[in-house]
């Protein structure tokens, strides 16, 4: 018989029942009842129950032992009988009593409980992340992310792309994020830096004639954290492909991503296909570039309709109505309710009025309506008795942001929220420039490397901010999952696009000299996206947080609690990289 095991935790059926068998695993439980001892054994495969009787060498090892060691048992099995079956363990219907034990690994007392999840902090998680990864839920979790991956790889393949890995120590580039960067020993005062994504890696495969890449890219941005996004490394589905345009990527990655999701998604719809949806378009309707489709509630813009209006609260300002049918019954707490959500998100209050039986309008604002505000509010708004109307007030992109979130938490508070479905769309149209509010400089919004719709001719004579880029995202259920954008792949446009941001062709010549060269020996067009694979597998888990779908993530500043890092180094190896230390000084 084998050392350790002769089948797994997860194996034995009646069919087994009387054989002689070795498991080894860890002790998840233990149960005293009546003076038999009942242990639940777990390995990576299931649990099996074993039994020791009173009286016997095993009764006294197992009794002994704390949770989580680690044994080898030998033991018979038998029935449990038709009474005793737990239906919900695939070995529900057997169990092992045990006659020999050997301890391989005893456990220290546990930091937190392995069996239950019982609201330990993430802190005292991640510090014991090997603890932590045993438990049931994070456990499948991680599984999740493997079959995915996997199951990613055989999609790419099958669709005819061709998987390629791609530098990590490599030059700076303006993603968008901070550089993690690192000291050369060989080349005193340089340093690489590590990749934010392989944009310039991925075009170059395509202008070297492959045609159409994928990778399982590891990705490293310097920047904060968020529920849906890891700081410090991240793993992307990295795809690039040649002579397409925008639609000849979305094809692809449509068939992949719900094929993806129908296999994984535990029997939620996926609705296909993906709307395309405009940039503006969908700041207007929906308050955000990443809308959730499950709620079925838009915005609308009203802003003319109180140009020169007496009531302050709204003039000369950008109001956006969310119209809500079925509410208008609602007691005055559900009103106050969705005003603080409002609050919480940033707004000063949430303006609001009922549509009564015979169409007027009634609540805390409609003494300020006029009797032309009103007609044309119900026209806009297709107004019918029963609805309310929720109004925000203010800045573009405040008022975006706060109505934006209102229009979600007023759906599912309203009963107009889609449960149990993959809503997908694609985000199209971005603008090419945006304006820095604080210097006023005109700087890249999206991807620099973005062919901008009308060429050359567009740069030299539209104003930057009406000019739009190639540019699109995929966005599931309110998270963006990738952006991506055909790529700009002629030199004169690359260095004209580039100077309207402010970099003068010396400084584009230097830090893109490879791309640059590239472009002047035939570059095809071509174009690509990366989808997030730590989002979609957060969105097949069904995790709030990103961090729950990572075996090993970084937690909110940065740190591997478990590790120690980021660590000090010492002084001879400061030297050796020609280093020094400036730390800040204390305020």
């Amino acid at each position: 018989m084998h050392r350790y095991r002769s089948h797994t935790c997860g194996e034995l059926r009646a069919s087994d029942v009387g054989s002689d068998v070795r498991l080894s695993g860890w002790l998840h439980n233990r149960r005293d009842l009546g003076g038999i001892l009942f242990i639940d054994l777990r390995d990576h495969y299931g649990i099996t129950q074993l039994v020791a009787r009173p009286g016997t060498p095993a009764y006294e090892a197992l009794d002994k032992l704390s949770k989580e060691s680690t044994v080898r048992i030998d033991g018979k099995v038998v029935s449990r009988g038709t009474e005793n079956v737990n239906a919900e363990l695939p070995t529900g219907e057997i169990e092992v009593e045990v006659g020999e034990v050997e301890l391989l690994g005893a456990a220290a007392p546990l930091p937190f409980t392995i069996n239950a999840e019982d609201g330990v902090n993430e802190e005292r998680r991640l510090e014991y992340r090997f603890l932590d990864l045993r438990r049931e839920r994070m456990h499948r979790n991680i599984l999740l992310r493997t079959s995915v991956i996997s199951a990613i790889r055989h999609k790419m393949t099958a669709l005819g792309f061709n998987e390629m890995a791609t530098p990590i120590l490599s030059a700076t580039s303006p993603e968008g994020a901070r550089d993690f960067v690192v000291p050369s020993r060989l080349n005193p005062g340089r340093f690489y830096a590590l990749p934010q994504a392989p944009q310039q890696f991925k075009q170059l495969l395509m202008i070297s004639g492959f045609d159409r890449y994928f990778q399982i890219a590891p990705c490293f941005r310097d920047e904060d954290a968020r529920a849906d996004r890891s700081p410090g490394e991240f793993y992307q589905l990295d795809v690039e492909m040649s002579f397409v345009e925008q639609e000849d990527v979305f094809q692809p990655i449509e068939k992949l991503m719900t094929e993806l999701f129908e296999e994984f998604g535990k029997g939620r719809h996926v609705t296909s296909p993906f709307p395309r949806i405009p940039f503006r378009e969908s700041m207007l309707k929906y308050g955000s570039d990443k809308p959730d489709l499950r709620a079925q509630l838009e915005l609308t813009d009203i802003t003319d309709v109180f140009e020169g209006s007496e009531f302050k609260a709204f003039a000369g300002k950008h109001v956006r109505a969310l119209a809500v049918p079925d509410v208008a019954a609602q007691s005055r707490k559900f009103f106050d309710q969705l005003g603080d959500y409002a609050v919480s998100q940033g707004a000063k209050g949430l303006a609001w009025v009922r549509v009564a039986e015979d169409g007027s309008l009634t609540g805390p604002i409609a003494k300020f309506l006029t009797e032309e505000n009103v007609a044309e509010l119900t026209k806009r708004l297709s107004l019918a008795a029963g609805h309310a109307v929720f109004f925000g007030a203010g800045e573009f992109d405040e008022v975006s942001k706060i109505m934006g979130a209102v229009r979600v938490e007023a759906a599912k508070r309203a009963g107009h929220f889609e449960e149990g479905v993959f809503r997908f769309c694609w985000i199209v149209d971005f603008p090419m420039y945006e304006k820095d509010e604080e210097t006023g400089k005109i700087d890249f919004s999206h991807n620099p490397f973005s062919m901008p719709q009308g060429g050359l001719e567009a740069l030299e004579t539209q104003n930057p901010l009406d000019i739009l880029g190639w540019q699109y995202d995929i966005v599931c259920n309110g998270v963006e999952l990738s952006s991506g954008a055909i790529r700009n792949h002629e030199p004169d446009i690359m260095l004209k696009a580039f100077e309207i941001a402010g970099y003068d062709r010396e400084t584009v010549e230097e830090q893109f000299a490879g791309m640059l060269r590239a472009f002047r020996f035939g570059a095809p067009p071509h174009g690509g996206i990366a989808p997030g694979v730590d989002r979609i597998v957060m969105l097949l888990a069904d995790e709030p947080n990103i961090r729950e779908t990572i075996a090993f993530p970084l937690n909110g500043n940065a740190q591997d609690l478990m590790m120690g890092a980021p660590t000090e180094l010492d002084e001879t190896r400061l030297r050796e990289l020609h280093l020094s230390v400036r730390k800040p000084q204390p305020k």
